[in-house]
């Protein structure tokens, strides 16, 4: 079953748990020290990323459910593939 990650980038905190927990999914950014989801779709507004999305397969859903879990201001979510939130 395909999943989406959904990272509402503008509230992340930059403390990077998520890129410890999956790096091959998550970066820091030396821009502004924020999480960057590696290869997602970005959605901007007035020059900022206010969203990032990634879709996922299942054997992906694991490290990103533990990335999402250890985000202190709950900023990732992972959604099915009816779009609704998971966590």
């Amino acid at each position: 079953m395909p999943y989406k990650i959904d990272h509402d980038r503008p509230n992340c905190i930059g403390c990077g748990a998520c890129a410890a927990v999956a790096p091959d999914f998550w970066e820091m950014s030396a821009v502004d020290g924020k999480s960057d989801v590696k290869g997602s779709e970005r959605e901007e507004e007035a020059g900022e990323i206010v969203r990032e999305t990634l879709e996922i397969i299942d054997d992906q859903y694991t490290k990103n459910k533990e990335a999402a879990d250890c985000c202190p201001v709950n900023v990732i979510h992972l959604l099915n593939e009816k779009g609704e939130k998971i966590i």
